[in-house]
């Protein structure tokens, strides 16, 4: 293995650790405030957001098939269907619209 890669592991595990340590180190208390608490709740939501849609729109070839993939998704979730009912559906007509395009 390439001394480099070995640096590299070593840089990303440090910084991975940092990132989770630290929040403990600092915040020894409950934060009482309410609005940094909604803050705080909703960061997940819009990092997993953030790293999904622009995938999605980079799966295909055309971005006209991927957003009849993101459109048949985000409505079947909206009727709160099973999440595999969804990926299976949402993969289904990215397909079929690729085939007609």
């Amino acid at each position: 293995m390439n001394p480099t890669t070995l640096i590299y592991i070593a840089v990303m595990a440090g910084v991975t650790y940092l990132i989770r340590m630290l929040p403990f180190a600092f915040f020894t208390k409950k934060i009482e405030n309410r609005y940094v608490r909604s803050f705080l709740h909703y960061i997940p939501y819009a990092v997993l957001s953030a790293m999904t849609i622009p995938a999605i729109f980079y799966s295909t070839d055309s971005p006209v098939t991927a957003a009849v993939g993101t459109a048949v998704a985000v409505v079947m979730a909206y009727f709160d269907l099973p999440l595999i009912a969804v990926a299976l559906a949402a993969s289904a007509a990215a397909f079929i619209a690729g085939l007609f395009i």
